[in-house]
């Protein structure tokens, strides 16, 4: 006698409980790998010790801890970005990204989890570096400055590595290679970007994207001009316009996950 068995076939419901088994495996990868952790302790001490020396040795103007704190989070949202790269980068790199795909065929559920891992690193990153930031004025004997809106700006300055890790995550997600989408971002970010500026007109380089990202600081750029700044975006705009990049990249990416083979 013959008996056969219906297909196992994968439910909508089957597919959300496998979301919190992947946040629980990204989250191990990405709290183990050596290169976070490193990246965590550059930004707690390069916080520290850039703030510090700011305090200390710029003498030809007035500063405060509500000011200098935030001087750091530039770089954390690099160093944020780079650990969303690497959270899907070096899935590809070691070969593990099949191994994930196969046990999680649905692979919306890979991009939810690692969007998700990326946004948290980016805060946690985010929040050190503004720690780290705020200490080391406090070290150096600044006064604290006006506070009013101290919460607000930290909540923006947040926002900013947050969105920088999702950031890093679609563009790996796209390149799928560690070093170059790495490159990239530094090149981009501290040579590319500048040069745009000097060349477009300042109504369209406001929206490039760490130009957007940096004004949702709490302190201004003195190398801008008068122009420049009368014609900024706002801090929710300016957001929208940083968030659009991270979509945008994550968007792209996924769509290039599903299309593109795990191996």
């Amino acid at each position: 006698m013959i008996t056969t068995t219906a297909p196992v076939t994968r439910t909508r419901s089957d597919d959300a409980r496998a979301v919190v088994a992947a946040l629980h495996s990204d989250w191990i990868k990405a709290t183990t790998v050596r290169a976070n952790r490193a990246i965590l302790g550059i930004t707690v001490v390069g916080g520290l010790l850039v703030s510090w020396a700011v305090s200390v040795l710029v003498t030809d103007q007035v500063q405060y801890v509500a000011q200098v704190g935030f001087f750091w989070t530039s770089v954390s949202s690099m160093l944020a970005a780079i650990t969303g790269v690497l959270l899907f980068g070096s899935e590809v790199q070691h070969g593990t990204l099949a191994s994930a795909v196969a046990a999680r065929p649905a692979r919306w559920v890979l991009a939810l989890s690692k969007t998700v891992t990326a946004a948290v690193l980016g805060l946690v990153l985010g929040a050190a570096g503004l720690a780290a930031g705020f200490g080391g004025a406090v070290i150096a004997g600044l006064d604290a400055g006006d506070t009013s809106d101290l919460v607000g700006s930290i909540g923006w300055a947040l926002l900013f590595t947050t969105l920088s890790g999702v950031l890093g995550l679609g563009i790996a997600m796209v390149v799928r290679n560690s070093t170059a989408a790495i490159s990239g971002f530094l090149v981009w970010g501290f040579v590319l970007e500048n040069l745009f500026r000097l060349f477009l007109a300042e109504e369209a380089a406001r929206f490039l994207p760490f130009v957007a990202g940096n004004h949702l600081l709490a302190y201004a750029n003195d190398l801008e001009s008068p122009h420049a700044l009368a014609i900024a975006l706002t801090r929710p705009e300016n957001a929208l316009v940083f968030a659009g990049y991270a979509l945008a990249a994550l968007v792209v990416g996924s769509i290039l996950m599903y299309r593109r083979d795990a191996d």
